[in-house]
């Protein structure tokens, strides 16, 4: 049976490329294309929303999908877990599906478990982070869930060493782990988590280098996810056998070198 999916920001960048993956599946068929400043009742008959808005308009996009029944998968930006909850309860009494998807690169979602997985090992975690300049959010969505999970495999450990936090220039901090934002042309998407202790420092590094060839296996996992999906569901971890430790988990989540990801590049440094 098809699927009837309805895109919201289906004119923007990443909405364009979920458009392009969904129409080379067979499985499912694209029934509304809206702009952010559609009207939201052009939802009405889809099986399926995918919201790859705007973060002023997701929560919304999300309210509306939920009111009437209809499964959701979020890939806007600007979803912390204090966001998150504020619709959880919408979503549980609906009894409908939001899984909210902070980077659709399997790369980048590795990159995020990595740094989690370490975390418990090193008292000072920072990240740094870099968008183009028509990002309009920061920090970004991956940089906070990657905080998220360092936090939450610290749980025992507790708070990061961040001294300063006061100062400005020290970065956002999100879950106690301070975040720095570029926004520049030149750039696609890259991240650095660095991680500090006593002599010696670990530097995890993702950059994504084409976003149609890096997002389009991480679409195809998370349309399929979401379109059965009951509850809050966060993180492209959640599909994967990755060993991260979720936090607030739901109740009842082109060019490369050869043997590497398409579209995209990873990298870990110790020194």
């Amino acid at each position: 049976m098809t699927t009837r999916v309805a895109i919201v920001g289906g004119t923007g960048k990443l909405g364009g490329i979920i458009r392009d993956v969904i129409e080379r599946e067979p499985e499912y068929d694209v029934v509304a294309v809206l702009s952010s400043r559609s009207d939201l009742a052009e939802l009405d008959g889809a099986d399926l929303v995918v919201d790859a808005s705007t973060p002023a308009v997701s929560i919304d996009v999300v309210r509306a999908a939920v009111e009437r029944g209809i499964n959701v998968l979020v890939g806007t930006s600007g979803w912390s877990a204090e966001r998150i909850a504020l619709v959880r309860p919408l979503v549980d009494a609906a009894g409908t599906g939001a899984v909210f998807i902070p980077n659709f690169s399997l790369g980048s979602v590795i990159g995020s478990a990595l740094a989690a997985t370490a975390a418990p090992f090193f008292p000072s975690i920072e990240i740094v982070e870099a968008h183009r300049e028509t990002k309009v959010d920061s920090p970004s969505g991956t940089a906070v869930r990657t905080a998220e999970l360092i936090a939450a495999a610290r749980s025992d450990a507790g708070p990061v060493e961040s001294p300063h936090v006061d100062q400005r220039a020290r970065g956002q901090q999100v879950a106690s782990v301070p975040i720095h934002s570029l926004r520049r042309p030149g750039v696609v998407a890259r991240q650095e988590t660095v991680l500090s202790g006593a002599g010696e420092s670990l530097t995890i590094v993702h950059d994504t280098v084409e976003p149609a060839l890096a997002y389009g296996p991480g679409i195809r996992l998370a349309l399929a996810a979401a379109k059965d999906a009951t509850g809050v569901i966060v993180g492209l971890d959640s599909f994967l056998d990755i060993g991260v430790r979720h936090p607030r988990r739901r109740s009842a989540d082109g060019p490369v070198d050869e043997g590497g990801v398409p579209g995209q590049v990873a990298q870990v440094t110790s020194t």
